[in-house]
């Protein structure tokens, strides 16, 4: 089983029993500090990914990152559970799918919004705005810059892409022309 995979299925399970016990938020924020203690922090990385290590001492590890962090207890048990089974490499991929599950459970929509020039922060939330009356649902957005573009904007919800670029409009009536040619 994948790595992807394997935390996607472990991020659900933390997910249930974080919505039973009415920890969402709690374990949202901790699965967030801890992933991006991980990150920052190259010799705990490597701690949990390297195979020459036991099992057990990982698992001492994770246990005094729980308590020193204040972590919930859903999560404590999940990382000695996942330390257990030398699955710790996985926090990023955890957190990414249990931000994921708690976005489909709150009905919010991650939107990537690309346009040729930078977009203000009020820009922003007007798009958002925007999508969120198309959608009915609650839209949080990115936005990235693309030059390429020319003009327009691009906007992505999943796997849909909303295309209103002047670079696309042109390759359009491009192919257009030709075929009429």
């Amino acid at each position: 089983m994948s790595t992807r995979a394997s935390a996607g299925r472990y991020a659900k399970a933390l997910f249930d029993v974080a919505l039973q016990e009415q920890l969402l938020d709690q374990v949202a924020a901790d699965i967030t500090r801890l992933a991006d203690l991980v990150a920052a922090n190259e010799e705990l990385g490597r701690t949990f990914g390297n195979p020459a290590i036991p099992a057990h001492l990982k698992r001492n590890i994770v246990t005094a990152l729980a308590e020193r962090l204040e972590l919930a207890k859903p999560l404590g048990k999940l990382l000695g559970l996942l330390a257990d089974r030398d699955r710790l490499t996985s926090i990023a991929n955890l957190r990414a799918a249990f931000t994921d599950h708690l976005n489909t459970h709150r009905q919010i929509l991650l939107a990537e919004i690309q346009t040729a020039e930078p977009l203000g922060p009020a820009q922003a939330d007007e798009w958002g705005q925007r999508l969120s009356k198309a959608t009915g649902r609650t839209v949080t957005v990115t936005t990235s810059v693309d030059p390429a573009m020319i003009g327009g904007v691009r906007a992505r919800i999943g796997s849909t892409v909303f295309d209103g670029s002047i670079a696309t409009q042109l390759s359009r009536l491009r192919s257009s022309l030709v075929e009429r040619l």
